[in-house]
């Protein structure tokens, strides 16, 4: 059985699995308040780069997932998972139906 699966997919499931942990986490804990961090002072001029959490509110959104789908984590880890499980088996069937 030949999955496909992208690197791609993997760092993205990962990334929205360390937002939910360090959303739950209490205030004041470190990483939680890194998140929170904007650098003071303005952006150099041309196009802005896109942030870590502007990428993560994007994937929230791509995925279907509201941002406090978090507060309870088997929920969240299922939803994740299921999300891509879920193009896997289409792209698989894609495979099997063109062969």
């Amino acid at each position: 059985m030949n999955v496909v699966r992208s690197l791609l997919d993997d760092i993205k499931t990962i990334q929205l699995q360390w937002y939910g942990h360090v959303q739950r986490m209490e205030e004041g804990i470190l990483p939680k308040e890194v998140m929170k961090w904007h650098p003071p002072g303005r952006r150099k001029r041309g196009r802005p780069k896109l942030t870590w959490a502007e990428g993560i509110r994007g994937l929230v959104g791509e995925k279907g997932l509201t941002e406090e789908d978090w507060n309870e984590r088997s929920n969240w880890r299922k939803k994740i998972i299921v999300k891509w499980a879920q193009e896997d088996v289409e792209s698989l069937y894609s495979l099997l139906i063109n062969k």
